[in-house]
């Protein structure tokens, strides 16, 4: 099964967890893709079967500047080839920031609900205030993802 990481960072943790997720996947059997600087025309061009979005929040409860391009575009077009895909996301996040925690984590979310990919898991967010090692915090959940996609 081919996985489509898309990331996006703000100080380069989200792109730190999505290398280390690409590698556990890799490891599992998956054929793996991350651009952190992914176009639409990339992503289709690896003709995804399942999707990871690890994405960090700004401070204003925003997706990242590097994402946001790529999440504007697949909003306008919403690619019909991927309804149904199944697919997860891991919010990083400061939970002081209260309402705006893992804000561009739900926004990724959202934009899968409207692509009608099927979430898999429950969202994995990471909190920056209780996590020094987000990549490995994060190893747990990887491995449900694994065993849903296999499964």
């Amino acid at each position: 099964m081919k996985v489509a990481i898309l990331s996006g960072s703000v100080y380069g943790t989200a792109e730190e967890v999505a290398r280390h997720a690409a590698n556990l996947l890799k490891a599992a059997g998956f054929e793996t893709w991350h651009n952190p600087r992914a176009t639409l025309a990339d992503v289709q061009a690896f003709a995804p079967e399942a999707f990871l979005v690890v994405t960090s929040t700004t401070g204003m409860g925003e997706l990242p500047d590097n994402l946001q391009p790529l999440y504007s575009t697949i909003r306008d077009q919403l690619p019909a080839a991927w309804r149904g895909l199944p697919g997860a996301v891991i919010g990083l996040g400061d939970a002081s920031y209260g309402d705006t925690f893992c804000g561009g984590g739900e926004q990724m979310r959202e934009l899968f609900g409207e692509l009608a990919v099927r979430e898999v898991l429950p969202m994995l967010r990471l909190d920056a205030s209780e996590s020094v090692t987000p990549e490995t915090d994060a190893e747990p959940w990887l491995a449900e993802l694994i065993s849903a996609l296999h499964g």
